[in-house]
């Protein structure tokens, strides 16, 4: 269920709460709700992933991205998230595992790292850069 972006990256359709089990078996350190509360009746409620993470000694932030799109506040947050993580690997997750691999694109992009290996990490796990592609490539020109 989780799909490695890269080396300490995973990214995932909405977890459960046996899911967070998995993810320290795993050795997660963080994970990112990227989310909003109530996007669904079917998810689980953000608060109780948060317990269970803290419960299993993993750190826990949420970054909520609606389906309106991408702000810069938003891509700072990633960015930091993943920088504050250090070498512990991060699962980030949203409805289907697409928004958490875009705003990552996204955050890489404005840490410096090569557009074109962005997206075939992404593509790696099964994602497609596709809609935010220009601005990643506008981000990593701007982090040169």
């Amino acid at each position: 269920m989780f799909r490695k972006i890269d080396d300490k990256t995973y990214a995932s359709p909405q977890i459960t709460l046996a899911e967070v089990a998995y993810a320290k078996a795993l050795g997660i350190g963080l994970i990112i709700n990227n989310r909003p509360e109530g996007e669904s009746d079917d998810q689980t409620p953000g608060s109780e992933i948060e317990a269970a993470a803290r419960d299993a000694g993993i750190a826990y932030v949420a970054i909520p991205v609606s389906h309106a799109g991408f702000s810069m506040p938003q891509v700072e947050a990633m960015q930091k998230a993943l920088a504050d993580a250090g070498d512990a690997p991060v699962l980030a997750y949203c409805r289907s595992g697409t928004r958490s691999t875009l705003l990552w694109a996204l955050a890489q992009a404005r840490s410096g790292m090569n557009p074109d290996e962005i997206a075939a990490k992404a593509a790696g796990a099964g994602y497609d850069i596709a809609p935010v592609r220009a601005t990643v490539d506008m981000l990593a020109a701007q982090a040169q």
